[in-house]
Order: structure tokens, then C-alpha cells, then sequence
């Protein structure tokens, strides 16, 4: 059954930040479990809903993950909202993860899973110090 569609900017805001929290815990649950391809998936993944959750505040969506990407780097990188360093992050996040969904023998490191999940973390910190303002 579809729930209702309720709720105001800032509800959807703070959904999708509790969805890209859970996904950043399960990131590290992973990585304790020396499960390093599910991580990068998981590290992404609250990545991609902490730029989601940006983007509700503008009242933007968008159905490719592409669409969400370019977006956020062209109105939130390149005005430098964000730092600079975290659109390059962000590529390489989306790259490994598609590596380590996808590639059939991609070995997923667990330094590399590290940098993705503190990647993770560090946009989502920095994503709910700005939507405080």
C-alpha cells in the first residue's frame, strides 16, 4: 500500500537525513564485519541522500542519480557552499561504488572503504550544518 504523500520541505529534509544516517551506520557495520564491498555500497548511498536531502530544500528532484550529481556539484560545489574537495570525493565515492557493485572482480580495500565512509560522514556533518541555517 502507497502511504500518502504528506508533509512539508522541511519533513522531507529530515527524512532522507535519517535515511542517509541509517545508511552511513550500516556503512560502518560492514566495515566491522571486514565487508568492504557492501560498505562502499552503503557509504554512497548516504551520499547520495544527504545531497538529496540538500536538494529538498530547493524543492528539486530529480529521477537519475546523474541528474542529483550534477546538480548539487553545479549549485552547490562549484558556488563553493560545499568545499571543492568533497565534489571530487563525491565522484570517486559514485566510481567506486559502481566498481564494487558491478565489476566482477573488483576488490573492494578496506583503506579505500575508510576514505568512502569518512566521506560519507563528513558531507553528511557538513550538509546538516548547513540546512540548520
Amino acid at each position: 500500500m502507497k502511504q500518502p504523500e504528506t508533509g512539508n520541505r522541511r519533513d522531507l529534509l529530515e527524512h532522507r537525513l535519517r535515511i542517509a544516517e541509517e545508511d552511513l551506520e550500516t556503512a560502518y557495520l560492514l566495515i566491522d564485519a571486514n565487508q568492504y564491498r557492501g560498505a562502499n555500497n552503503r557509504a554512497y548511498y548516504s551520499i547520495y541522500h544527504t545531497i538529496d536531502a540538500v536538494l529538498s530544500m530547493d524543492g528539486v528532484a530529480f529521477k537519475r542519480h546523474k541528474d542529483t550529481l550534477a546538480y548539487f556539484n553545479k549549485h552547490y560545489i562549484a558556488t563553493e557552499i560545499f568545499p571543492r574537495d568533497m565534489g571530487r570525493k563525491i565522484v570517486k565515492a559514485e566510481e567506486i561504488r559502481h566498481a564494487s557493485d558491478y565489476d566482477t572482480f573488483y576488490i573492494a580495500s578496506k583503506d579505500v572503504t575508510k576514505q568512502q565512509v569518512e566521506t560519507a560522514a563528513l558531507l553528511l556533518k557538513l550538509a546538516k550544518e548547513y540546512c540548520e541555517k
